[in-house]
């Protein structure tokens, strides 16, 4: 077994959300997201997918022995159900799990549980304590609520587009789905202050998380500045908006370098292993208004001493002297990294046909309830008779009728 495999085994304390039981309906990235987080803290967590094709994702490549990269990314820490929610005999087969379940994640275009039979009032009288977490694109009311949207949708709407890239350049997304991440990590949140609350009142509630609610979240300044000072926040590359110098430099061998000083007396220390002490008493930069202010006259002396230095020599310079720095890491230098191994940032994951695929670890870090692999990512329908019989005590006999029908 690989020291990159956290099984846990080591440690007999339950998981955070050990006993909690939550029914993922969701597709693609932030739905999926949440319900993985809430297994990665222990919750069982039970994927409920479409007989004989899956969650929409199954069919996105890459694929290792047929199964999809994808799909594994999101989705480990869950055993995979699968029911046909279009036919009578399967949305019983949900009415049951939804009595024993804890909470209910679902991304669907807003109206579409309902139009199931699923509205909240119908799921609060089959479970008092059900929590309902729902993630949309706009969220469940509101003129744009049955509009659907993906993460780059939200990035276009939100403004976040239009301030990312360069400043003579044109409106750039962000190199992942940042929207989705920040969504399944707000909708984990709520979920689990739903649950606090629950635990104080006894009752479930609605999460109601939205993708271009997520997306404005993430706009520091951007919204008082225009309706307070009447300034539109605009692109800026990789520079800082607050700060100078902050940018990415060339060096010597052809790599990149991010630095970002905080202060006047970093700002000297920086000038003076230039080799420039006297640009810190130069009034064009002698205070951080005034850096701003002048800021690609500055970064021009900053890149021609950049580029006389090697990356390695550049950051030796650079920490020396306490400038936060940092080499423009390609993936292929990541995943060798010795702080993320030691972080244990990339685990090990076994797969029933894929052998064993590395993947991201757990970004939280428990003292006393670890976050570990309870669960591979799932084949399809893998553990159908296995939540069947758990959850709701069906015999082999009653399971076997389900599959004949095609309902599982």
């Amino acid at each position: 077994m690989s020291d990159r495999h956290p099984t846990g085994a080591a440690n007999p304390k339950p998981a955070p959300l050990h006993g909690i039981r939550v029914v993922d309906l969701a597709r693609y990235i932030a739905g999926p997201y949440c319900a993985m987080l809430l297994g990665d803290m222990g919750a069982d967590v039970i994927k409920v997918e479409p007989p004989g094709r899956g969650e929409n994702s199954r069919v996105f490549g890459p694929f290792v022995e047929g199964e999809s990269l994808y799909t594994m990314v999101f989705n480990r820490n869950k055993r995979s159900l699968t029911l046909d929610l279009r036919c009578a005999a399967g949305k019983q087969v949900l009415r049951e799990l939804l009595t024993k379940a804890d909470v209910l994640v679902e991304n669907f275009v807003p109206g579409t549980l309902e139009a199931m039979g699923f509205d909240w009032d119908t799921l609060r009288a089959i479970n008092p304590r059900l929590i309902l977490t729902r993630i949309s694109g706009f969220g469940q009311t509101g003129p744009l609520s049955r509009k659907p949207c993906f993460d780059v949708i939200a990035q276009t709407m939100s403004g976040l587009m239009d301030i990312t890239g360069e400043a003579d350049g044109r409106p750039t997304m962000a190199g992942t789905y940042v929207v989705d991440y920040s969504t399944g990590l707000y909708a984990t949140i709520g979920t689990l202050g739903a649950l606090q609350a629950r635990a104080q009142t006894g009752k479930g509630q609605v999460v109601d998380v939205a993708l271009l609610d997520s997306a404005m979240s993430m706009l520091m300044t951007a919204i008082p500045e225009q309706l307070l000072l009447g300034r539109t926040m605009s692109r800026h590359g990789n520079r800082d908006r607050y700060g100078a110098p902050a940018n990415t430099f060339p060096t010597g061998d052809g790599a990149w370098v991010h630095l970002a000083t905080a202060g006047e007396p970093m700002f000297r220390a920086l000038a003076i292993a230039m080799g420039k002490p006297e640009i810190a008493d130069d009034a064009r930069f002698r205070d951080n208004a005034a850096r701003m202010r002048n800021v690609e006259a500055l970064e021009q002396h900053i890149a021609a001493w950049s580029r006389t230095l090697t990356a390695a020599e550049l950051l030796g310079v650079l920490q020396s002297i306490g400038v936060p720095s940092a080499k423009v890491t390609r993936v292929s230098e990541l995943v060798q990294h010795p702080q993320l191994a030691h972080r244990g940032q990339i685990i090990d994951m076994p797969h029933t046909k894929a052998g064993t695929v590395p993947m991201q670890g757990f970004a939280v870090h428990f003292g006393d309830t670890p976050m570990r692999l309870h669960h591979p990512p799932p084949l399809l329908g893998q553990h159908t008779d296995e939540v069947l019989s758990q959850w709701l005590a069906l015999s082999p006999g009653q399971i076997a009728d389900l599959r004949a029908a095609g309902t599982v």
